[in-house]
């Protein structure tokens, strides 16, 4: 009986799958239920727009919602950088979204739900995080403060005279007139969850941070729709060490010179051209799901009989 598998993916995924434990699971399975909500929060909004007292409350919701996850805020306090000093001319706040970037790509994982907690007013800036989501292969949302820019400019003001944290009237203003308002129709600005500070108290029980602790919590599987979790690309993922060598070793074991002690049960005449087109075809898929899942056997006899199988399947009864 032949392969029920229509595509030569397909049936790759059905010789892999026996020569990985039993507990791997197939990365290219849609109806396994997945229990990880790790994520990347973005904070947006404008200065002294309400963002810190946002992260806190959701920091905080998340803990309550889920006691034993790890949750983790970067902002420039976090990485002692001062709020004047940090914006003071384009070099240093470039300078500034570069650390705070670098930050946040050491400590996404899919262990901990981070949250950035900064202006991230530039909708480039917004993307080239997202991309690190992506690339992590983790949840990711934005949780934009909008507040009008008189009660921002107030709040500032406010902290001035207290003697707290504030922003200088002309950094204030510089950074005012430059921000660019996320948009959700945009993929790194969705999902996006507004607040509302000026007209809303910011509380952990808010509606909206509800919202986002369910989006970030929530199970996934084949039927859900109102929750995405970002899938890495053969661009953007970085191929693990351990996996490079495997891939090398199929590549090797996978010689047509050294394949003269296998059994294929041919039906038809098999050229060297289709062969050597075979296996790359073999290689190429082995590497592709490398990226999203376990990677290929290590050992050279494994490899080998894996791909017997797959040109059995390709090629055989």
């Amino acid at each position: 009986m032949r392969d029920p598998f229509p595509s030569p993916s397909g049936r790759f995924h059905s010789v892999l799958g026996a020569y990985l434990p039993s507990t791997c699971g197939f990365p290219w399975r849609t109806d396994v239920v997945s229990t990880s909500s790790m994520a990347l929060v973005v904070m947006c909004g404008q200065p002294c727009s309400g963002k810190s007292a946002a992260a806190a409350c959701l920091a905080a919701a998340l803990h309550s919602s889920t006691p034993d996850l790890t949750v983790r805020i970067i902002d420039e306090s976090s990485l002692h950088l001062g709020r004047n000093d940090s914006y003071k001319d384009m070099v240093v706040e470039k300078n500034l979204r570069g650390v705070l970037r670098s930050e946040v790509d050491r400590s996404v994982s899919r262990d901990s739900i981070i949250i950035i907690d900064s202006l991230n007013n530039i909708k480039g800036y917004r993307y080239e995080l997202w991309c690190l989501a992506r690339a992590s292969g983790v949840r990711y949302c934005v949780l934009f403060c909008d507040t009008e820019v008189d009660h921002c400019r107030e709040w500032n003001n406010n902290r001035q005279e207290k003697g707290e944290p504030a922003y200088d009237s002309n950094i204030f203003e510089d950074l005012v007139s430059r921000f660019e308002k996320p948009d959700r129709r945009n993929r790194w600005d969705s999902p996006l969850f507004e607040l509302f500070p000026s007209r809303d108290e910011i509380v952990e029980t808010a509606p909206v941070i509800g919202e986002a602790v369910s989006y970030l919590t929530k199970k996934v599987d084949s039927k859900t729709r109102d929750v995405k979790v970002l899938q890495p690309t053969i661009a953007t993922q970085t191929v693990r060490t351990t996996e490079a060598n495997s891939l090398y070793e199929m590549d090797k074991a996978t010689q047509l010179g050294f394949l003269t002690d296998c059994y294929i049960n041919l039906q038809r005449y098999v050229g060297l051209p289709e062969l050597r087109s075979l296996r790359r075809t073999f290689i190429k898929l082995a590497g592709q799901y490398s990226l999203s899942g376990p990677p290929p056997p290590t050992d050279a006899d494994s490899a080998k009989r894996m791909f017997v199988d797959y040109l059995n399947r390709e090629v055989g009864a």
